[in-house]
């Protein structure tokens, strides 16, 4: 990957790629992930547009990796465990490893524009706590979803 620089012009030109959350049809979004076209490994870097009345993603939350946003234009609602928080552009939500469950929705009129970042750990574990299910993720190996009450916890109760 030789691509360094990526130059406002050729980003508002990018298409975008459409996204919708496997587990949530509501979710629609369309990604530009600039991340990825310089070969980043680390980190995810994409510019995310959601239309009005739609989700960013399932709501959920993961056990490693941080993630967060940063509005650049519309209006929005983010969930962040039982509580609504409404945003709009200059808003930053970070999202921490092990901390709560969270989705974005847009509430406005306009479109909802933002910047996400978030970790690529060769590992990670997340939960979609209304499903009630788990993901399981190891670098270059399927995904493997599971439902919470199928989770064996061999300690549980052990000291």
């Amino acid at each position: 990957m030789d691509k360094y620089v990526i130059k406002k012009q050729e980003i508002d030109e990018m298409e975008g790629l459409p996204k919708t959350h496997f587990l949530n049809d509501n979710a629609k979004r369309i990604n530009k992930s600039l991340g990825d076209l310089t070969g980043l490994k680390g980190l995810g870097f994409h510019i995310i547009e959601i239309q009005p009345g739609f989700e960013s993603t399932e709501y959920h939350a993961h056990h490693y990796e941080d993630e967060c946003a940063y509005v650049l234009e519309g209006t929005g609602q983010v969930m962040v465990g039982e509580d609504a928080h409404d945003i709009g552009p200059g808003d930053f939500i970070g999202y921490r490893a092990g901390g709560l469950a969270h989705t974005m929705i847009n509430t406005g009129q306009d479109v909802l524009k933002c910047i996400v970042v978030g970790q690529r750990l060769a590992h990670d574990v997340g939960d979609y706590p209304k499903l009630g299910k788990r993901i399981y993720r190891n670098q270059g190996m399927a995904w493997d979803l599971v439902d919470h009450e199928d989770i064996n916890h061999p300690n549980a109760g052990k000291k």
